[in-house]
């Protein structure tokens, strides 16, 4: 016979079912939860490198490559067509004005000269010569003149004596008129005489400027190679390190060919090159960075070159400290040229997760989690990014490339 279960023995077993039932789905819950904490992608903080983002400067810059030079170099060249005989001054070396650092063979040269100064001293006598010429050939049409002033008195006598025989019926109208025909005659030949003489002075005096100016120019002849004589020892006209020095004894020169190479060694400027794509951006007075060995020297743009040349410009930067210690000649540094100046702006250490557009994506280290979140970008330079928005200042980014996680909102941070 059957009995009837009691109340509560039902209620007991209702409790279980329940218990069992709760435990089995806290179980695929936390079986769920787990599952998707595995799939869930994740990094290591060790594999990423991250900034903090601060407010300060940002300086839009083009970045140009660039060589530091001496601010001052003079070129010494050859004045004369020799040969080199001796290298008195070692490359490396001071030098002060006057000092010979290279001589010359001076021989050519003087043969030169002294074919010169005979020259010129054949044209002296020339010109003596040609002074007495002119001055006979004007005398002998003086005397000429002088004749004929007097022929033309002598007829201007006749020519009244027959007027006055004519006036007392002694003579004849013709030889009145023959008398006056040849007055006009020896008229017309001492004016021809007069004329050529102003002719023949002009002549002269053409004469004489002529052999003058070419004496004056073989006496500038004779000075100006003089003077390279004087300059065959070569030496510098300002103090200064000789850098390079033509040695190679017996060598024929021409004249204008460098032979050595003074430098002024205690202050320096900069040589740049950059595209030709920013030539238009380049200004005189523009500002630059010059940035040797993590030091950042301030500057700027003293000269542009017109020309281009393989696709790229050059241009030259005086520095405000062109006498830093670690400056030297030929040594290689980075040239950032400054377009615009941005202040107490929001702005991030510049790296590979910069793509250079204005919109990208970033990751925000948050509570152990990468976020990746949009961020507008502004300015930048080597070494800063202006951040418009999306970040405040001491938030944490990753400034790794995460090119490869930009379509996963976010990420798990693991130790």
């Amino acid at each position: 016979m059957d009995r009837a279960i009691s109340t509560s023995t039902v209620h007991r077993r209702r409790r279980r079912s329940w218990l069992i039932a709760s435990g089995i789905v806290l179980v695929l819950v936390a079986g769920l939860l787990a599952f998707r904490g595995a799939l869930k992608p994740s990094l290591k903080r060790s594999s990423i490198l991250t900034a903090t983002t601060e407010t300060g400067d940002v300086e839009a810059a083009l970045t140009a490559s660039g060589l530091i030079i001496p601010a001052y170099e003079a070129v010494i060249t050859s004045p004369i067509q020799s040969t080199i005989r001796r290298v008195a001054v070692a490359v490396g070396s001071k030098v002060q004005p006057g000092q010979t650092i290279l001589e010359l063979d001076r021989e050519l040269t003087t043969s030169a000269l002294a074919k010169l100064q005979d020259e010129q001293q054949q044209n002296r006598i020339k010109n003596n010569q040609l002074q007495l010429t002119l001055e006979k050939a004007l005398n002998d049409l003086r005397s000429q003149e002088q004749v004929q002033q007097v022929k033309v008195r002598s007829l201007q006598s006749t020519l009244r004596d027959e007027q006055y025989l004519l006036k007392i019926g002694g003579g004849t109208s013709e030889s009145v008129r023959q008398a006056e025909l040849n007055l006009k005659v020896a008229q017309l030949e001492l004016q021809r005489l007069g004329e050529q003489i102003r002719n023949q002075r002009a002549a002269n005096a053409a004469d004489v400027r002529e052999l003058g100016f070419t004496m004056q120019i073989q006496d500038r002849s004779i000075a100006e190679l003089a003077g390279k004589l004087a300059q065959a020892n070569i030496s510098s006209q300002q103090p200064g390190v000789l850098t390079w020095v033509n040695e190679d004894l017996g060598t024929t020169v021409q004249a204008g060919d460098a032979l050595a190479r003074v430098a002024d060694l205690s202050r320096f400027r900069v040589r740049a090159t950059i595209s030709d794509n920013y030539a238009d951006a380049l200004h005189l007075g523009d500002p630059v960075v010059v940035r040797i060995n993590d030091t950042d020297l301030r500057g700027t743009i003293s000269t542009i070159s017109p020309a281009v040349d393989k696709g790229v410009v050059s241009f030259y930067a005086s520095l405000v400290k062109d006498n830093y210690p670690g400056l030297r000649s030929n040594l290689r540094a980075d040239v950032f040229v400054v377009t615009r100046a941005h202040h107490n702006v929001v702005r991030i250490k510049n790296g590979p997760f910069y793509q250079g557009g204005k919109e990208q994506p970033v990751f925000v280290v948050r509570n152990g989690k990468l976020v990746r979140r949009t961020v507008q970008f502004g300015d930048s330079n080597f070494d800063f990014v202006e951040v418009k928005s999306g970040l405040q200042a001491g938030e944490e980014i990753v400034v790794s490339d995460m090119k490869d996680y930009l379509d996963t909102p976010e990420l798990v941070l693991n130790n």
